[in-house]
């Protein structure tokens, strides 16, 4: 659209220059011949007058002088007439005669000196003048002279009036090929390049039965290619899936996108997938006069895009944005990724008090300190369990008409936000597979009876044919509550719960990313330098955290380390930077906002204790990355520090390891985090101690390149053969079998 833009504005100045030089010689010309035909006039009506004056003059008769000059005065464009002597002495002239020339006939003395007519143009009183001298005989002596003055501003208003009507001739040209462009464009090169994209899209979504691109003549070389691609993808995609359904079965095979679809197609046999969560994967705002959207940085959100984007189906989550109700139908239903539709989004309408009671009060305040052993005291309150279950039963009545007339549908289940909608939907549609996900470590027996309405949640969540947790420990400790809380019958052999007739069964399934192997060449670095150059980041070394604004991810934790990091190895003050990101998070609860806010302290506090003329230790960036953001910023770190306190798995370990390519960088870990267990190769840490966060900071900065790859490798090749492709399979394949 620029070089099109760019384009007609280069053409309308070409014109432009054209018409100003046509207008310039125009008005030239005009001039000359206005100004010709006024000095005739003049000279003529000069030479008629004589006739008449030169024998008055003679006689010396002044009164038949100022008669004449008087009845000719008005005639034509003349503004003054008036006969002098030879002296320069006025003996007659009009009453509208300029002060000018009656004052100071300098002119008129030019004129008797030379001994014949002559004229000037000259600016009288402001306004142009056209003065014509003609010497007055008696018997071939100059005795006089008759001056005549001729109004020659009209010449200027011709000159005004061509640039004016040249100008709204060219205004009028520049506005029909400017409408001609945008039509041209709008109607003939913007339909033809939609085709195009169709057409392109068409072939790269695996569309069947959508009709060639057809161009005109001058296109026709692109809609062969394009027509040759088609088949080329078909036959390629044709291979992939053949390819997808021979590794199904093989255990060692990477999990792909593609073969995660064959898997779907064998396992699933056409049934629907529903997914239920809070968050939604893309929400909308309005900012000024423009809707953007954005992808919430939470692992859940990752986690199950991946798996929609490969499979299709229906995800109900809580619409947030407020642009939300904008972009959706009146379903509140919108296809989603924006760029590229695979799958549909409903969203669900809450008040600000069922925000309150469902997602601030019982989920964040309660059932998330519950779980994650971070030293912060849950709070009950009684509205809130009222409102949390209200909402349940709201999004459960929601996926119940969806499901209407859909047999046997997979449904799962997503995270603390919705622990009794299983047990709703069982209760309407036994025939339902339903699984839930808990993407939050499940506390022991004991720390979970503080809850009040414990069991309520036990039993909404034992509705479920499969409850999945990140590892085996939540698995047990799960296990070991139901069994201290619930009269049930517990096999510890199949990790299942029979309870009001109806049998869960309790498994691990480790979340993970979207790393395949298929990346052989490590992506440039250019983008994170730059990015780094943005920031004002120009130091040798830079380390990385990338959190929710949480108080279980370790941040303050996190800057305690890098303090003492600083405090003990000097040398790499003005040597090394850390980037924090830290994405907004649950800024209605009130704990966050202290915990943002002792954060933004903290980081202020540790610059200006370390600060260098223009160098910082921290640069704190408190605000959401997208992936494609995150990505070059991965790719140019040196370590990446994830220190979170209790963390039931946490992507952003993952995340940092599939874009390392290049086999190199280090990753610090938690030992409380769940991806502690896949990722030994790490260098793993209690984000309680500074001192050994620190340690481990100066041991990931000097390690040697060998071992880094060494470390890498190992850890790309843990997240390459299970990822969430892989994590998905095994979910879903854990929910359809069961009987």
């Amino acid at each position: 659209m620029k070089n099109i833009i760019f384009t007609t504005l280069g053409a309308i100045v070409a014109v432009s220059i054209i018409v100003f030089g046509f207008t310039y010689t125009q008005v030239n010309q005009e001039r000359l011949n206005l100004s010709a035909d006024l000095q005739y006039r003049t000279r003529l009506l000069s030479d008629t007058l004589k006739e008449s004056i030169e024998p008055s003059y003679s006689r010396n008769s002044t009164s038949t002088l100022q008669r004449i000059v008087d009845k000719f005065a008005d005639k034509e464009r003349i503004i003054g007439l008036g006969v002098f002597n030879n002296r320069g002495v006025p003996l007659a002239s009009s009453k509208d005669m300029p002060k000018r020339v009656t004052d100071n006939p300098d002119f008129v003395f030019v004129a008797l000196d030379k001994g014949s007519a002559s004229g000037l143009f000259e600016k009288i009183d402001g306004a142009p003048r056209y003065l014509f001298v003609s010497p007055l005989y008696n018997n071939s002596t100059i005795v006089g002279a008759l001056v005549t003055v001729q109004n020659a501003s009209y010449i200027d208003e011709a000159i005004t009036d061509i640039w004016k009507r040249n100008a709204v001739r060219l205004l009028v040209q520049v506005l029909v090929f400017s409408v001609a462009i945008v039509l041209l464009v709008r109607f003939v090169l913007y339909r033809i390049s939609k085709r195009f994209a169709d057409s392109v899209k068409t072939a790269r979504m695996d569309k069947t039965g959508a009709p060639a691109f057809r161009g005109p003549f001058f296109l026709k070389p692109i809609a062969s290619e394009i027509a040759k691609m088609h088949t080329s993808l078909a036959q390629a995609r044709q291979a992939a899936s053949l390819e997808a359904r021979m590794r199904l079965d093989k255990l060692d095979s990477p999990w792909t996108a593609e073969r995660l679809k064959e898997f779907v197609k064998v396992h699933v046999k056409g049934h629907q997938i529903y997914v239920v969560s809070n968050r939604e994967p893309y929400v909308h705002t309005r900012m000024k006069n423009k809707i953007t959207y954005s992808t919430p940085a939470h692992g859940m959100v990752t986690a199950v895009e991946s798996v929609m984007e490969a499979c299709g189906g229906l995800w109900i989550a809580h619409g947030s944005g407020n642009a939300d109700k904008e972009t959706a139908d009146k379903l509140g239903e919108i296809r989603v990724p924006p760029e590229e539709p695979k799958y549909t989004l409903k969203r669900i309408w809450l008040t600000e008090e069922e925000v309150q009671g469902h997602y601030i009060g019982f989920s964040n305040e309660a059932l998330f300190p519950l779980c994650l052993m971070s030293h912060t005291r849950p709070v009950f309150r009684k509205e809130d369990w009222e409102i949390y279950k209200s909402v349940n039963e709201k999004f459960a009545e929601s996926l119940l008409q969806e499901i209407t007339g859909v047999p046997e549908p997979i449904v799962l289940v997503q995270d603390l936000h919705f622990a009794l909608v299983p047990k709703l939907i069982k209760a309407k549609r036994p025939d339902a597979k339903v699984g839930l996900f808990w993407h939050h470590p499940w506390p022991s027996a004991e720390q979970f009876s503080i809850c009040p309405w414990r069991k309520e949640i036990l039993e909404g969540m034992l509705g479920a044919d499969i409850i999945g947790f990140h590892i085996q420990q939540h698995c047990n400790n799960f296990l070991d509550t139901v069994g201290k809380e619930i009269e049930s019958i517990i096999n510890f052999e199949r990790f299942s719960v029979q309870h009001g007739g109806s049998t869960a069964v309790i498994r691990p399934f480790p979340v993970s990313v979207a790393l395949t192997g298929d990346t052989a060449v490590a992506e440039p670095k250019k983008a994170g330098t730059l990015v780094l150059k943005e920031l004002g980041i120009q130091t040798g070394f830079l380390g990385l955290g990338v959190d929710r604004l949480d108080y279980t991810k370790g941040i303050l934790e996190r800057l305690r380390g890098i303090e003492y990091f600083l405090d003990t190895y000097k040398e790499y003050r003005e040597g090394f930077t850390f980037l924090q990101i830290a994405a907004p998070s649950r800024e209605g609860v009130q704990k966050y906002r202290e915990y943002g806010a002792d954060v933004a302290r903290e980081v202020e506090r540790i610059n200006q204790k370390f600060q260098i003329k223009d160098w910082r230790p921290i640069v704190f960036e408190r605000r959401h990355y997208s992936h494609e953001e995150l990505e070059p910023l991965y790719r140019v770190a040196d370590i990446c520090l994830v220190t979170s306190l209790h963390d039931g798995m946490n992507l952003v370990s993952k995340e940092f390891i599939a874009t390392r390519a290049d086999e190199k960088g280090v990753l610090i870990l938690s030992q409380f985090a769940g991806a502690s267990r896949d990722l030994r190769e790490a260098l793993i840490v209690n984000p309680y101690s500074a001192e050994e966060v620190g340690e481990a900071i100066r041991t990931g900065l000097e390690m040697p390149s060998r071992e880094q790859q060494e470390r890498m490798k190992a850890l790309r090749t843990s997240v390459k053969e299970y990822n969430v492709y892989r994590w998905a399979a095994e979910f879903i394949k854990a929910v359809v079998s069961i009987r």
